[in-house]
C-alpha cells in the first residue's frame, strides 16, 4: 500500500503566508496574536511537513526559496478555499461593491476570466470594472472613484503599491516583415504605438535611440485593439508584453535590442475580505503568465 503524503497544517500555512506578506515573522506574530516563538515553531513545522526550506534571509529581510514560491502559491489557494468553505457553512455571503480599474492589456485577455471566476464563488459581490491607461486610472484612484487598480509599474512614479511581478517586454511584428532587410536598406523602423504619454512608447524610443536604430511612428492608436489591428495589417512593429498577443503575430528576432521587463503593480485601498480574496486570485493568475 502506498504511503499517503503528510497533510499540511492550515494554521502553519496561514502563518507562513502572513509572515511573507508582513515582511517578517515578528510582524506576523503581532497580526496573528501569537508569540514570536509560536510563529517560528509553525514555520519549522511546515518546513518539516514539506521536507524543504521555504524561507531564507536576504540582507535584513526574508525571501522565499524556490520551493517556498511553489508552496506560497498553493497556500493562498488552500487558505482561500478554507475561508470560503467556512463562510458557506456559516451561511455567510460576502456583500460588497468592488470598483476595480485595470490596464487594457489585462482587461482584454486576463481579467475577464478572473472576475468571472470570482463572481461565481461570490455572487453577492458587485464588481464595477474600468479599463483605461495608467494616468486616468491613478487619477480615479486618487479621487476615490476606484478601490484597486492594476497597472504597469512606472519606475519614475513615487507611489506605494504592491508589486506582483515582472513581465518581459517584446518587439512584436507581423510574420512577413523582414526587419533586418528593412534596416539594412536604410529605412527607419516603423512603430505602432499609443500616443504620448505611454510607458511602453517611452521604453521603445529610449531603447532604439540607445542602440542607434532609426525609427518613426507610423500609426498611433488610443486602444490596444487598434495597436494589434495595425500590426496585423503589416503597418509596423510595436513594443508590448506577450499578454494578450494575437496568435498570428510573432516576436521579432535578435536584430532589435532587448527591451527588458515591466513591473505589474496593484494599488489598493484598505483591504476588506472580498478585496483580499480578489487580490489573491489576481496575483495567482498573473504569476502564471509572467
Amino acid at each position: 500500500m502506498n504511503k499517503l503524503p503528510p497533510t499540511l497544517d492550515l494554521d502553519a500555512l496561514r502563518t507562513f503566508a502572513t509572515g511573507m506578506e508582513c515582511g517578517s515573522f515578528a510582524q506576523a506574530a503581532l497580526r496573528l496574536c501569537r508569540s514570536t516563538s509560536a510563529v517560528s515553531a509553525q514555520l519549522k513545522k511546515l518546513e518539516q511537513q514539506c521536507g524543504t526550506e521555504l524561507v531564507m534571509k536576504r540582507g535584513r529581510g526574508l525571501t522565499l526559496t524556490r520551493d517556498g514560491e511553489i508552496v506560497m502559491g498553493y497556500a493562498r489557494r488552500m487558505l482561500a478555499l478554507n475561508d470560503e468553505m467556512q463562510s458557506v457553512i456559516k451561511g455567510e455571503q460576502l456583500q460588497e461593491e468592488i470598483r476595480i480599474g485595470m490596464q487594457e492589456d489585462f482587461g482584454k485577455s486576463l481579467m475577464p476570466g478572473i472576475l468571472g471566476e470570482f463572481k461565481r464563488h461570490h455572487p453577492g459581490v458587485r464588481i464595477i470594472a474600468r479599463v483605461d491607461r495608467n494616468r486616468p486610472l491613478l487619477n480615479a484612484f486618487d479621487d476615490d472613484a476606484l478601490d484597486m487598480v492594476l497597472l504597469w509599474q512606472d519606475s519614475h512614479a513615487q507611489r506605494q503599491g504592491r508589486t506582483i511581478g515582472q513581465s518581459q517586454m517584446a518587439w512584436i511584428q507581423p510574420p512577413d516583415l523582414d526587419i533586418s532587410a528593412l534596416l539594412a536598406g536604410g529605412e527607419p523602423l516603423p512603430l505602432v504605438m499609443f500616443d504620448h504619454p505611454c510607458l511602453m512608447r517611452s521604453h521603445a524610443i529610449d531603447c532604439l535611440n540607445r542602440a542607434g536604430i532609426p525609427w518613426r511612428v507610423v500609426f498611433v492608436s488610443h486602444s490596444l485593439s487598434g495597436i494589434w489591428a495595425a500590426v496585423q495589417a503589416g503597418l509596423g512593429v510595436t513594443l508590448r508584453t506577450r499578454i494578450g498577443m494575437p496568435g498570428n503575430l510573432r516576436v521579432a528576432g535578435k536584430v532589435l535590442p532587448t527591451p527588458g521587463s515591466l513591473g505589474i503593480t496593484l494599488q489598493h485601498k484598505e483591504g476588506t475580505k472580498a478585496r483580499t480574496l480578489l487580490e489573491q486570485l489576481m496575483t495567482e493568475a498573473l504569476l502564471r503568465v509572467t
